[in-house]
């Protein structure tokens, strides 16, 4: 997968270049010439700057994941966009996420919207949800590639089951069916003014939304929020089967990671999440597993409350723990993203690459290790090289 079979050893050390900004996969010569001079045997990292420098044949991929955005939290930055995710498969796009700025790049990745087949939610954290609306909201009615008028699939956490905090807030805290119908009626303004004179219809209706719960027996609650359990199906079709597993995020319930399976590989994203043994069940002898990263050095120079520290550490899962997650689980390659902190001025692409690769050495991880960037197009193949 992701150009693996060119390479029959592994890269001691691999830092960007200019050759490399251009695309990753762009950088053939380099890539074999650094394998030549290497001494020792570490994980390829690699990044990319924009799905446009993918070539041809590779964007023609059955099985293709294109990172739109991989910045880690609510906080926006000028250079990375929020947290989201696009797999495409025979022609359809899945998004998983919704992170800020998650319409334009999906645009930008030259993705076409009524291509769009489904969006999957693994949490309704701000950071993953911003931009979710925005789609039917700024697409409603519009004809070609401007738009969609089918509906699309939606598939988020079901309601938590606690009551919500927020003043005025109806109720306890709901899922993505009920989150999905207040969101309709705060934005009910716009389609109203468009529909009264016929140029335009209702969002809602662009939306099939569902709301996912995890199986009864597992006894999941939000204070049991990610009991050891199995995958189950959310979602198949003819072109993809999609699971999910809960996985353990602070108060967050339900949080999930999700796997996608197709004839032609398969992908899971993490989402959110502390270490869990429920990721490398989920993600065994997976082609691709992109998963979240946390760098805790990183915290310290941002002047954050302690009681916010405290609940990203705990929170969230430490790039030094990523090579041996991916050992555990077999995955072919690593994809590292929701980076935090991820302002480069604070924690250098550099830095992550060596966080990576000392991360796949300690473990004795073999696979691929990508550092995630945003418009990252990487063409997904079944039977990747895996090296215990």
């Amino acid at each position: 997968m992701c150009r693996a079979a060119e390479n029959q050893q592994t890269i001691h050390d691999l830092e960007a270049s200019p050759q490399r900004e251009e695309g990753w996969h762009t950088s053939r010569r380099a890539v074999l010439g650094a394998v030549a001079a290497a001494a020792v045997a570490a994980p390829l990292l690699a990044t990319a700057q924009a799905a446009a420098a993918t070539s041809a044949s590779e964007s023609d991929a059955a099985l293709s994941l294109v990172l739109l955005g991989t910045n880690g939290g609510p906080p926006p930055l000028a250079n990375r966009y929020g947290i989201a995710s696009a797999l495409i498969v025979n022609g359809k796009t899945y998004v998983v996420d919704c992170g800020r700025g998650a319409v334009t790049q999906y645009l930008r990745a030259g993705l076409s919207l009524p291509a769009l087949a489904g969006i999957f939610l693994t949490h309704l954290h701000a950071d993953h949800i911003v931009d979710y609306y925005s789609f039917p909201l700024l697409a409603a009615g519009a004809s070609g590639a401007q738009g969609f008028r089918t509906p699309v699939s939606v598939y988020g956490p079901g309601p938590a089951g606690m009551p919500s905090t927020v003043a005025g807030a109806p109720g306890p805290v709901a899922g993505t069916v009920e989150m999905t119908r207040m969101a309709g009626q705060a934005y009910a303004a716009s389609p109203t003014f468009f529909m009264t004179e016929r140029a335009g219809i209702d969002p809602a209706t662009l939306l099939n939304v569902h709301d996912v719960l995890p199986p009864a027996a597992i006894g999941a609650s939000a204070t049991n929020t990610a009991p050891t359990m199995r995958p189950f199906t959310v979602m198949e079709n003819d072109d993809v089967k999609v699971s999910a597993i809960l996985v353990p995020h602070g108060a967050v319930y339900p949080a999930y990671a999700y796997r996608f399976d197709t004839d032609h590989g398969s992908v899971v994203l993490s989402g959110d999440t502390a270490p869990t043994p429920n990721i490398i069940t989920l993600a065994k002898d997976a082609d691709a597993l992109v998963h979240e990263a946390l760098y805790p050095d990183g915290l310290a120079s941002l002047g954050l409350p302690q009681a916010l520290i405290d609940h990203i550490l705990a929170s969230h899962t430490d790039v030094a723990e990523l090579g041996r997650i991916a050992a555990e689980a077999g995955a072919g390659t690593l994809v590292a993203t929701h980076l935090g902190p991820g302002d480069p001025a604070t924690v250098s692409d550099a830095t992550w690459r060596r966080l990576l690769r000392d991360s796949a050495h300690r473990s004795g991880y073999g696979g691929r290790m990508l550092l995630g960037t945003d418009l990252m197009h990487v063409p997904v193949r079944r039977g990747h090289i895996r090296r215990r």
